[in-house]
């Protein structure tokens, strides 16, 4: 017992020369009740965070600045649509090149998946939530299986990246185990967890206690991946199986058309470095992510920083000015990954202001009703101005673009919508295919079925005709 307590007394002297540069020492507060096992637990939370680089973003210093003026320079981004002929390279040219680099063995997908489903009333990873119109997919199998049936189709290993976070990591890894990865070779799986950023105190910049042995952790965004996936030595097995490219994707879009080749054609086409996906916008103020052109240099602009007025203002058509929404797919150069791994603080921090339970002064537990927290997050797209070269690519939402965001009875992006323009898309790409089905009939298509309406037209005989819920699998 007493060297128990002497190992504790020189544990926490250790952690407290670690703390006090940065007056930070009351993560300590609550030391002496907790016992051996929880001491180290909270030991391992402090000596892995980076109290310098906190230190920093408490200054001001690595973090997002005012685009208010930035804003006021923003044009519209250079853009390629899929299937028009207006680009400067056809569709058609635009596909066979897209194949190619597939062909070749060029290409790997980076998925992001660390979040959890609790808007939606799931206390597990995001990707597990059921989706699947009539087969209950969930996220995982729909989008997993879009890896295999691409592998499949181009006849070439397709490896995928998915980054989890650390309260997601090891059921991700079960469940993938589970479901012998959907299909997915074991050797072409890679699983990373992203890094964490401690919250501090809105107020003081303190750090907070999450509970006496556990400090308030999150994410550190999307934008982590970078790191994360060096870090992990997943860039060094990417460069290592002579990939290129990566096609990169978040887990709560399962209409995304995985490895699309006229997009990766655009990509390839323009030597773009990172290239991205993108909506029209019909709102003026539709809070997503503007990409825009400033000085010659893709970026996104959120919504909350860009002023109205510059978000209203109109092209001589009549048409929105910034009308780019960012939809989170993207195509990436390795080699401009590798590059930008090397360099430090790539991207910028993010500050979001949040409600996190802690504890307050006194250990008592304290859940705000209003915001008391600071957050900080990084952002993928923040990659784009430091890129050579960069464009955008305008999709249809219809066919590429139903993110699942919000709990079922909300307006928009919520299970019901998601499934529903699931359904509308597989019954188009049957009626294509020269099949009668009912406006009124279900119809949900595996990926390994079909990938698309040209691949299901070789699959199922026209004049086929749908009269009850089907999955095509």
């Amino acid at each position: 017992m007493a060297d128990a307590l002497e190992h504790g007394d020189r544990l926490k002297q250790a952690l407290l020369a670690r703390l006090e540069p940065y007056g930070q020492e009351q993560l300590l507060a609550c030391w002496e009740q907790l016992d051996e096992r929880q001491q180290r637990q909270l030991a391992g939370e402090i000596e892995q965070m980076d109290l310098a680089l906190l230190a920093e973003l408490l200054r001001g210093e690595g973090r997002n600045g005012e685009l208010g003026p930035v804003a006021d320079q923003a044009d519209p981004p250079p853009a390629f649509r899929l299937g028009a002929r207006q680009n400067r390279f056809s569709p058609e040219e635009a596909c066979a090149h897209g194949e190619a680099a597939l062909r070749a063995g060029q290409v790997g997908v980076i998925l992001v998946a660390g979040g959890q489903g609790t808007r939606l009333g799931l206390n597990h990873p995001k990707g597990v939530f059921s989706i699947g119109p009539v087969s209950g997919a969930t996220l995982f199998q729909i989008l997993i299986e879009k890896v295999v049936a691409v592998s499949r189709r181009y006849g070439v290993r397709v490896p995928l990246y998915v980054m989890t976070s650390p309260a997601t990591n090891d059921e991700t890894i079960e469940f993938l185990a589970s479901h012998d990865r959907f299909g997915l070779p074991e050797d072409d799986l890679w699983v990373f967890c992203q890094g964490t950023m401690p919250a501090v105190d809105a107020e003081t910049g303190k750090i907070l206690l999450q509970s006496p042995d556990h400090v308030a952790l999150s994410p550190d965004g999307h934008g982590g991946m970078l790191a994360a996936l060096a870090g992990s030595g997943g860039l060094d097995d990417a460069v290592g199986r002579g990939l290129k490219h990566f096609f990169y994707m978040q887990v709560d879009n399962p209409l995304v058309h995985v490895c699309l080749p006229e997009f990766l054609g655009y990509h390839l086409l323009a030597e773009s470095e990172m290239t991205t996906q993108v909506v029209r916008k019909q709102d003026p103020l539709e809070p997503v992510g503007n990409v825009v052109q400033v000085d010659g240099r893709l970026r996104v602009i959120e919504y909350s920083d860009l002023p109205d007025e510059v978000a209203r203002r109109r092209a001589p058509d009549g048409s929105l000015a910034i009308w780019a929404g960012s939809i989170a797919v993207h195509a990436i150069a390795v080699d401009f990954l590798r590059r930008m791994a090397g360099t430090a603080h790539a991207l910028p921090f993010h500050v979001a202001r949040k409600k996190v339970a802690c504890l307050d002064a006194s250990g008592q537990r304290v859940e705000p009703e209003v915001p008391n927290a600071i957050k900080f997050e990084r952002f993928i797209f923040d990659l784009m101005p430091s890129a050579e070269r960069a464009v955008v690519v305008e999709i249809d939402p219809a066919e590429h673009f139903g993110p699942l965001k919000n709990a079922p009875g909300n307006a928009a992006d919520t299970p019901e919508t998601v499934r529903a323009q699931l359904i509308a898309l597989h019954r188009k790409w049957l009626r294509q295919a020269g099949v009668e089905v009912a406006d009124e009939v279900a119809v949900e298509i595996s990926p390994l079925f079909a990938l698309d309406a040209e691949m299901l037209a070789e699959r199922i005989p026209g004049g086929t005709q749908i009269l009850e819920p089907t999955y095509f699998h």
